[in-house]
């Protein structure tokens, strides 16, 4: 019998509470950091990947398997800004709540 967790898997935009997670990822891939505003992947609670909305430029944690999650930005990148364009609007993200500032 095998023991198996499941992780918690959260795709969500960047606040400015980010930037030093944001720094430190970019640092271990041997990247810059996306231009522009960023929608993050976490696992469990940690950063692991994230997109650039503006450049499309792509920072993620080389010591893990990332490309999954670096699939799953860019399928809820392309339907949000699909449906952005259908509707006419802004593409517009609000701040999860009950983040710290700490974080």
């Amino acid at each position: 019998m095998s023991t198996s967790t499941a992780s918690q898997v959260t795709l969500r935009p960047s606040t400015s509470h980010d930037a030093a997670e944001i720094i430190r990822l970019a640092t271990i891939d041997s990247a810059p950091v996306p231009t522009g505003p960023l929608l993050l992947a976490e696992v469990d609670g940690e950063l692991r990947a994230a997109l650039g909305i503006t450049d499309g430029g792509v920072i993620a944690d080389p010591f893990v398997s990332t490309s999954a999650l670096v699939e799953l930005l860019r399928v809820r990148h392309g339907r949000r800004h699909s449906r952005d364009r259908r509707s006419g609007r802004r593409l517009r993200f609000a701040p999860r709540a009950g983040r710290g500032a700490g974080r």
